[in-house]
């Protein structure tokens, strides 16, 4: 992404979520009042538009190929997430730290994170942006937003400055790690998983997504996509096949406890047709910090 700018491809993802509104509510399973205000006016419009007025009209929308892809992958992949904050929220945690945060409002929408601390780490383009546009909401975020340049600060410095800012790293926290992977380095995924386990203590969690590398190179839809995002300078780099997961996390600290693609996942969450749209294999993985 460009110093100045915030990342595009983080709007993207804010949209989509958005987008779950179109979807009637008896089949959302996950919602972000929020994520619309990220995207760009003309599609906020025409959501509210048709979906207020018009519930048949978004529900059509709703249902476009590609369109209708992206918002399913969505709500499958946040639903996940949701529920593994919730789980580690259940259990007694109380920090969450959102590792390249982008536009995610869990700690304004999801009412279990009321008594925790919620650290969002971002660059500095993309979180004046996103304090901005919840400025315009009215919507005061309980977040700590620390902004973080990945790309000249070296992770092995992001321990201490989330100490500094307030992260407990005695007690345990969850790191949530949420489309950042396929964008990074060999280098880089190696050295952000040893700072995510030096801050993490005895019970910690960490909630990722990744492609597998066979995605990242096969299928017409894949080509096109790589290709917008490369245009945006974020193009896609990394990738894990799930039999390398377990073995590749435990050697930096992680037990892996469960890894699902979103495809599957859409079988066991959404109606069969929602569902038969995602043909992605994206994976969310958890994994629990080695004692």
């Amino acid at each position: 992404m460009r110093d100045d700018a915030p990342s595009r491809t983080a709007q993207w993802v804010a949209a989509a979520r958005g987008m779950g509104r179109l979807l009637p509510e008896a089949v959302r399973i996950a919602d972000d009042p929020y994520g619309l205000a990220f995207a760009s006016p003309s599609i906020a419009r025409l959501v509210d538009r048709t979906r207020d007025a018009r519930p048949d009209r978004a529900q059509a929308i709703a249902r476009v190929p590609g369109l209708s892809l992206w918002i399913a992958y969505m709500q499958v992949r946040t639903r996940l997430i949701d529920d593994a904050v919730r789980a580690f929220v259940a259990d007694g945690g109380r920090q969450v730290v959102v590792l390249g945060a982008g536009y995610d409002c869990r700690a304004l929408r999801l009412p279990e994170l009321a008594a925790a601390r919620v650290f969002e780490v971002d660059h500095p383009a993309t979180q004046r942006h996103k304090r901005a546009v919840l400025e315009r909401l009215g919507a005061a975020s309980p977040a700590d937003y620390l902004a973080w340049d990945f790309e000249t600060h070296p992770m092995d410095d992001l321990p201490g400055a989330l100490a500094d800012a307030g992260l407990d790293t005695a007690a345990p926290s969850l790191t949530i790690w949420e489309g950042v992977t396929m964008y990074l380095t060999d280098a880089a995924i190696d050295a952000s998983l040893r700072a995510i386990a030096s801050w993490s203590a005895a019970g910690s969690l960490l909630a990722m997504t990744y492609m597998t590398r066979s995605r990242l190179t096969r299928g017409l839809a894949i080509r096109a996509v790589r290709a917008v995002v490369e245009r945006l300078g974020e193009p896609f780099r990394f990738g894990w096949e799930p039999d390398e997961l377990p073995g590749y996390l435990a050697a930096r600290g992680f037990a892996l406890t469960s890894d699902v693609s979103t495809a599957d996942a859409g079988h066991q969450l959404l109606p069969r047709e929602l569902a038969a749209q995602i043909v992605q294999t994206d994976r969310v993985a958890i994994a629990r910090r080695a004692r």
